[in-house]
């Protein structure tokens, strides 16, 4: 699953679309509603690595796909907001499904 960058595009998204809200969610609101306040370091830290994963892995498709600046812009932007990468998948899902299957007979074969 994880053989071809578009696979590994799509779960770190997913991933990083989940870990913002969880770090609003879980470690802001309880920590500031509560005397939970220890669940923002790993969360932060969690987040901020499928952040940084998530923008290079872009940067990857923008070399594999042949993704022109503004739409690798418009990648990396819908990363920032809650659940964007979630949007950016949706909106991009025939891209990335055509370049996946164009992907899958060399995975294959090496």
């Amino acid at each position: 699953m994880l053989s071809n960058p578009v696979s590994r595009f799509r779960l770190v998204a997913t991933l990083e679309g989940l870990s913002f809200p969880a770090l609003l969610i879980f470690g802001s609101l309880l920590s500031r509603i509560s005397d939970i306040d220890y669940l923002m370091m790993p969360l932060g830290l969690i987040h901020g690595v499928l952040f940084v994963a998530y923008i290079l892995l872009a940067l990857d498709l923008r070399t594999k796909l042949g993704w022109d600046g503004k739409k690798t812009a418009i990648a990396i932007a819908w990363a920032i907001p809650p659940f964007g990468s979630f949007y950016f998948k949706a909106k991009a899902k025939d891209e990335l499904d055509a370049a996946e299957r164009a992907e899958a007979p060399a995975a294959a074969s090496a």
